[in-house]
């Protein structure tokens, strides 16, 4: 009888002491992300040979490249300006962008446009970049539009200057001029 009750107390006090709490378990290997940096109204400018290329602003970066895959955010959106003395200023601006330093890509997304010294320009929801390559490419539906046409495609794959360009399915108007 004193041995059925050691037990049942034994029993009661090792049931009562451990919860099984899945979330805390959850917790146990989870690493928090730290910065390594936040710079507020950032601004970074780019030259080569003296000569500056772009200009990049945003209200907020934060960098991650203190983490095995290093990148850097700007949560609250970001502008760049791409400098050419004979073409002219592009302008590039999203509500959201991220840089992954590894792979060289750059994610813009919400409201991205890319407007052309010509006023002509590209709009999505969100556009991948890849600066080494020049190359431009969207699973999203993307709007081109210009003086001349306005089409709107499902996809986009493309060269900066738009001039190798591969879409999904188009619809839209365009101008013609008869010769």
């Amino acid at each position: 009888m004193i041995h059925n009750r050691f037990i049942f107390i034994f029993l009661s006090f090792y049931f009562i002491s451990c919860s099984n709490n899945y979330d805390e378990v959850k917790n146990i290997n989870k690493v928090e992300l730290v910065p390594a940096g936040l710079t507020k109204d950032f601004v970074l400018k780019y030259t080569d040979s003296a000569v500056l290329k772009a200009t990049l602003k945003s209200p907020l970066n934060i960098d991650f490249t203190n983490q095995p895959f290093p990148y850097s955010e700007f949560p609250n959106g970001l502008e760049i300006e791409f400098y050419d003395e004979i073409e002219g200023t592009t302008t590039v601006s999203s509500d959201y962008g991220i840089v992954y330093y590894q792979t060289r890509i750059v994610s813009l997304e919400g409201n991205v446009t890319i407007k052309s010294p010509d006023s002509s320009f590209v709009k999505s929801e969100q556009i991948y970049w890849d600066p080494e390559q020049e190359w431009l490419f969207s699973e999203k539906k993307v709007l081109f539009s210009s003086d001349d046409y306005t089409i709107r495609a499902k996809r986009l794959d493309a060269d900066r200057s738009f001039k190798l360009l591969k879409t999904g399915k188009l619809d839209g108007s365009f101008l013609f001029t008869e010769n």
